[in-house]
């Protein structure tokens, strides 16, 4: 059999079938080159993707690990208590300090005169239900103070909780009603008391009982 026929030539090289013909070592060296190149590009997708798949696991694993964290805790909750009895050596007025059940917490409480002259102690609880009521006590509050605790809403129907007559402010069916879809107001004194949140009826109703334990 002839060096052609067995797929090499008389040097012993192998042909090439494309060619016809024994490669060159021109095309022996360019050939190696060629596919140690590919084999490189390869084995950089290889590696891509391995990495791709890695931070992928590694971000569904960091989700899943926050997502089982209470996202309530994340803030410690204020002690309004002791900051309504701080700011009580400051002021004249009784501040509204409720007493409230199991599962309510403070993200905020403080004492403060804005621009407008009226001095407000505010507090910011977070309900069982995780909503939010926020409790606004206005000193020798004016009408224009009062408008901008319930968003400009207009007065509803009054209701009575544990003996207390409060005035209903509803924006439950606004677009937007944000932070103040529902409000209760109502006048104690030199003040000016507020409920607005985003609560269910249930819970402001909770808060108004609690708040009325604390009138005179």
């Amino acid at each position: 059999m002839s060096p052609r026929a067995s797929g090499v030539d008389e040097a012993g090289r192998p042909i090439v079938a494309e060619l016809g013909r024994a490669e060159t070592p021109q095309e022996t060296a360019e050939r190696k080159a060629a596919a140690s190149a590919k084999r490189r590009g390869n084995q950089t997708v290889l590696n891509l993707a391995i990495a791709t798949v890695a931070s992928a696991v590694a971000a569904i694993v960091i989700v899943m690990t926050v997502g089982l964290v209470d996202t309530g805790s994340r803030i410690d909750p204020v002690d309004y208590v002791a900051v309504g009895a701080a700011a009580q050596a400051t002021v004249d007025e009784p501040l509204i300090v409720p007493t409230l059940p199991e599962g309510w917490t403070a993200n905020r409480a403080e004492l403060a005169t804005g621009s407008d002259g009226v001095t407000t102690w505010r507090i910011g609880f977070v309900t069982p239900e995780q909503q939010y009521i926020a409790l606004v006590q206005g000193i020798d509050a004016n009408p224009s103070w009062a408008a901008d605790q319930v968003r400009g809403a207009a007065a509803g129907a009054t209701v009575a909780l544990d003996g207390v007559e409060w005035t209903t402010h509803d924006r439950r069916g606004a677009s937007d009603p944000g932070n103040v879809a529902y409000a209760l107001t109502t006048d104690a004194g030199a003040s000016t008391i507020v409920l607005a949140g985003t609560a269910g009826d249930e819970e402001f109703a909770v808060l108004a009982s609690a708040v009325a334990q604390e009138l005179p």
